[in-house]
């Protein structure tokens, strides 16, 4: 009897459900929205580092982020910070969910298909505007704290 009450539960929080929720969530919902933290504020920061001249910028991502890598797209940037600081990588974490919706409010009109890594391979897309992305993503990030950026 406890082997499948702890299945159910285990199955219930796996699939994203809460005790005050009217409906679970589907494990990659692409617009969930996980409550933002300080280390968020770090993660943001750190992957501006990290992605801080043109010459380290990868403009042909493929969302693959070797641990040894030269480069770093927009999205193995920010992958690379969340690993520094969280000390492991969530693809729907909160920094990143952050960085996806700066893009959507960036390019409503492009419809891509993977936000981060579209928008950094767009021909369109500079290296200053990375720079931008980064800045707009703090403030996002210092609105939810309620702090100033």
């Amino acid at each position: 009897m406890w082997k499948v009450v702890t299945a159910a539960c285990l199955t219930f929080f796996v699939m994203g459900g809460s005790l005050g929720a009217t409906a679970p969530v589907a494990p990659d919902d692409s617009n969930i929205e996980p409550p933002v933290t300080a280390a968020d504020m770090r993660i943001i920061e750190r992957a501006q580092e990290i992605l801080n001249s043109p010459d380290k910028w990868n403009r042909a991502d493929n969302r693959v982020c070797p641990p040894d890598a030269k480069i770093y797209s927009l999205y193995c940037a920010i992958e690379k910070a969340t690993i520094e600081i969280d000390g492991s990588f969530v693809h729907r974490g909160s920094a990143m969910q952050q960085a996806r919706f700066v893009i959507d409010d960036l390019t409503a009109s492009r419809n891509y298909d993977h936000r981060l890594m579209d928008y950094n391979n767009d021909q369109r897309t500079s290296f200053a505007d990375i720079q931008h992305v980064f800045d707009l993503i703090r403030a996002r990030i210092a609105k939810k704290l309620g702090s100033p950026k």
